[in-house]
Parts: structure tokens; C-alpha cells; sequence
């Protein structure tokens, strides 16, 4: 995961250093006003995004399952948790019921 998005991080810096070479050699339009810095940013961004959709699919896909994996490990504790308390909930209410039938029977 750390490796996808320091993949990412890289794909992004490249544009911005791409996009900030073009906007001040001037084959790229400056901005208006002083939003110079966030019109380079925002460009790059746009251009970073299918850049990295196209080149980091493989990437992303073992990123992903690493997510589902650890989701699904999360799920199995959670499950085993519950069926603890259940086990011992269950395992009270049959010691209470005892308690109850031996009180009627005395």
C-alpha cells in the first residue's frame, strides 16, 4: 500500500515539475492573478490522475486485495468476538434457568 502511494506521490511531483516548467517557459497559460501556484497544482493533478489510473493498475490491484484481506481478517476477529459473547451469554441464562428450576423445586 505504502508503495502505491509513494508510486502515486511520484507520478504527481513529475507533472507538477512537467507543469511548472511548461507555465513558466510560457507554452502553458499562467493563470489568472496570483493563482499562479494553484492553477500548476491543480493542472498537475489532472494530468497525474489517468496517468497513474493507466500506469499503476497493476499496482492498484495488489493494493487492493491487500485491503480486502485485511478487511476480511477484521471481519473473522469481529465474528469470533461475537460468538464469545454469545457463548457466554448463552452459558449464563442456562446457569440462571438451572438456578430458577432448582428455587421452584425446593
Amino acid at each position: 500500500m505504502l508503495r502505491y502511494t509513494l508510486m502515486r506521490f511520484g507520478i504527481f511531483v513529475g507533472c507538477l515539475l512537467v507543469v511548472w516548467g511548461l507555465v513558466y517557459s510560457g507554452l502553458a497559460p499562467r493563470g489568472l492573478g496570483d493563482s499562479n501556484g494553484l492553477w500548476i497544482v491543480l493542472l498537475a493533478l489532472v494530468l497525474s490522475a489517468p496517468i497513474s489510473l493507466v500506469v499503476l493498475r497493476k499496482q492498484r490491484d495488489v493494493a487492493s486485495e491487500t485491503i480486502v484481506r485485511r478487511v476480511d481478517r477484521a471481519k473473522a476477529g469481529l465474528a469470533a468476538n461475537r460468538s464469545q459473547e454469545d457463548d457466554a451469554d448463552d452459558g449464563a441464562r442456562g446457569t440462571r434457568e438451572q438456578d430458577q428450576e432448582q428455587a421452584k423445586a425446593s
